[in-house]
C-alpha cells in the first residue's frame, strides 16, 4: 500500500461525527459550491477598475483607496486555515452558508457605503466570508464525488470557475463601472450570492468529520496572526518596498507567529493543523508548486492589463475585452485536464502545464510599445492561461487527495491559503521587478521595458516550479500484476 493510501486510512473519524455521502444531485451541489468559489476570486481584482471612482465619490485619500483591496485580501489570506478548520469541526454546509451569507451582506454593506471608513470595514468582512466559505466549497465539491475520473472532473470546474472569476475581474469592473456605477462592482454579488445560499441550503448535505475535538485556540490565534502580519508586511512593499521598517517589521513578525504555531502544532493533543498532513508527499509538493505557480500567474492579468492600458492606450472596458480569449483559456485548460490525466499523468500534466505557462510568460516578455493585438496580447494570453488551467487541476486534485477524511477541509484551506499567499507575494515581488525595469521612468518605453522584465522573470519562476514539480511530486504508482 503506498504512502498516500496509509494517510488516507489511518485516521478514522471522530465519535460523533457526521460522516460524508455522495449527494442526490452531485454536479448541481458542485455548481453551487463554484459559484461561491467565483465570487470570492472574482472580489480579488475587480474593484481595480472602480478605485477612481470610488475615490471621487467617497473622498478617499490615496492610502485609503489602496486599502479598499488590501482589507479583503489580508482578510481572505489571514483566515483560509482557521476557515478550513472549522469546516471539519462544525460542517461543511455550515461554514458555507455562513461564509457566503457574511460576503454577501458585506457587499451590500459596501455597496451602500456613504463614508470610506465604511467601504473599508465591508471588504474587510468580505476577505473574512471568504476565508470561511473557500475551504468549504472545495471540500463539498470533492466530497461530492467518489474519488477517481469523476472527483478529477469536479476539481477541474472548480479550478476552471476560480481562474475564471480572477481573470474576469477586469472585464465585469470595467463593464458595471462604465456602464452602471461604482457600486455594481459590490452589489452585483448579491443576485449570485443569494442564488448560491438558496442551491446550498436545498441541495448541499452536511458533512463534519472533526467533531467532538477541541478547536486549538492558541495554534488559531498564531496562524491567524502570523498569515495576516505576512500579508500586511507584502502588500506594505507597493508603497514602501522591502527594506523599510514597516514592511520588515510585519513580514518578520509574521513568519515568527507561523514559527511559534509550527512549535505548538507539534505539541498539541488536538493541533489545528496536524503537522502529519505534510507527510503525504502529494500533499507538501502540491501545495509549495501551487505557491510558486501562483507567484507568476496572478501577477500576469495585472501586467496584461496595465500593459494594454498603459502603454497600448486601451480603455478599461476595452482592455477587459482583450483579456477576454486568455478567460476562455484558462477555463478551457482546466476541462481539458481530466481527459489528459489518463493519457500523461497528473504529475506530468502539472510539469507540461507550468511549462506552457513559461513559453507564454517568454512570448509575452517581448511586448513592444506599438504592438498590435493579436501577438503582444492575444497569442501569449491565451497561451499562458491554458497552460495554467492545465497545471492547476491536477495539483488540487493530488494537494487534497493525500488528506485523511478528518482533515479534508484544513488541506483545503491550506490549498487556498497556497495560491492567495502566492499569488500576493508575487505580485508585490513583480511588482518590484517592474519598477526597477522601468528605472523610475513613466515613459511607454520604459513602462514596457518594465513589463517585459516582470514577465522574463515570471518565465524563470514557472520553469523553477516545472523542475520543483519533476523532482517532488510522486511518480505514478506501477500497477500492480496478477498470476
Amino acid at each position: 500500500m503506498t504512502r498516500m493510501a496509509q494517510t488516507r486510512t489511518d485516521t478514522a473519524p471522530a465519535p460523533g461525527s457526521v460522516p460524508p455521502s455522495p449527494p442526490a444531485r452531485p454536479w448541481t451541489v458542485i455548481l453551487a459550491a463554484c459559484a461561491g468559489t467565483f465570487l470570492v476570486v472574482l472580489d480579488v481584482s475587480v474593484v481595480n477598475v472602480a478605485l477612481p471612482s470610488m475615490r471621487a465619490d467617497l473622498g478617499l485619500s490615496a492610502h485609503a483607496l489602496q486599502w479598499v483591496v488590501n482589507a479583503y485580501s489580508i482578510a481572505f489570506s489571514g483566515f483560509m486555515l482557521l476557515g478550513g478548520r472549522a469546516a471539519d469541526l462544525f460542517g461543511r454546509k455550515r461554514m458555507f452558508l455562513l461564509g457566503l451569507g457574511l460576503f454577501t451582506a458585506a457587499s451590500v454593506a459596501g455597496g451602500l457605503a456613504q463614508e470610506g471608513w465604511q467601504l473599508l470595514a465591508a471588504r474587510a468582512v468580505q476577505g473574512l466570508g471568504a476565508a470561511v466559505l473557500s475551504p468549504a466549497s472545495l471540500t463539498i465539491v470533492t466530497s461530492a464525488v467518489p474519488e477517481g475520473p469523476a472527483r478529477t472532473r469536479a476539481i477541474s470546474t472548480w479550478a476552471a470557475v476560480g481562474a475564471g472569476g480572477g481573470a474576469a475581474g477586469g472585464l465585469v469592473g470595467g463593464l458595471l463601472t462604465d456602464l452602471l456605477d461604482w457600486r455594481w462592482v459590490l452589489l452585483i454579488n448579491v443576485p449570485v450570492g443569494v442564488l448560491a445560499l438558496a442551491a446550498g441550503a436545498l441541495w448541499v448535505r452536511e458533512a463534519r468529520t472533526g467533531a467532538g475535538r477541541r478547536p486549538d485556540l492558541p495554534g488559531a490565534v498564531l496562524v491567524t496572526g502570523g498569515l495576516a502580519a505576512f500579508a500586511y508586511g507584502v502588500v506594505q512593499t507597493e508603497q514602501a518596498g522591502w527594506t523599510a521598517p514597516r514592511t520588515l517589521l510585519p513580514l518578520l513578525g509574521g513568519v515568527a507567529l507561523l514559527a511559534a504555531f509550527v512549535a505548538v502544532e507539534a505539541r498539541t493533543r488536538e493541533p489545528l493543523m496536524p503537522l502529519k498532513v505534510f507527510r503525504a508527499r502529494a500533499v507538501s509538493a502540491a501545495n509549495v508548486a501551487l505557491f510558486v505557480i501562483g507567484s507568476a500567474t496572478f501577477a500576469s492579468w495585472f501586467f496584461m492589463t496595465v500593459y494594454a492600458q498603459n502603454v497600448l492606450g486601451y480603455s478599461p472596458l476595452k482592455a477587459g475585452l482583450a483579456l477576454i480569449p486568455s478567460s476562455v483559456s484558462v477555463v478551457v485548460g482546466s476541462k481539458l485536464a481530466p481527459r489528459l490525466v489518463p493519457l500523461f499523468g497528473a504529475r506530468n500534466l502539472a510539469v507540461g502545464g507550468a511549462l506552457i505557462t513559461a513559453t507564454g510568460f517568454g512570448w509575452q516578455s517581448l511586448m513592444e510599445v506599438d504592438g498590435i493585438y493579436v501577438t503582444a496580447v492575444l497569442g501569449p494570453g491565451i497561451l499562458m492561461m491554458t497552460g495554467v488551467g492545465l497545471a492547476l487541476t491536477p495539483l488540487a486534485a493530488m494537494a487534497t487527495s493525500g488528506a485523511a477524511p478528518g482533515d479534508a477541509g484544513l488541506v483545503s484551506g491550506l490549498v487556498n491559503t497556497s495560491r492567495t499567499m502566492g499569488g500576493a507575494v508575487g505580485l508585490a515581488v513583480l511588482s518590484t521587478v517592474a519598477a526597477s525595469g522601468a528605472a523610475g521612468a513613466t515613459s511607454a518605453e520604459a513602462l514596457t521595458a518594465g513589463y517585459a522584465l516582470a514577465f522574463r522573470t515570471g518565465a524563470g519562476i514557472l520553469l523553477a516550479a516545472a523542475a520543483l514539480m519533476l523532482l517532488w511530486l510522486p511518480r505514478p504508482a506501477a500497477p500492480r500484476t496478477t498470476a
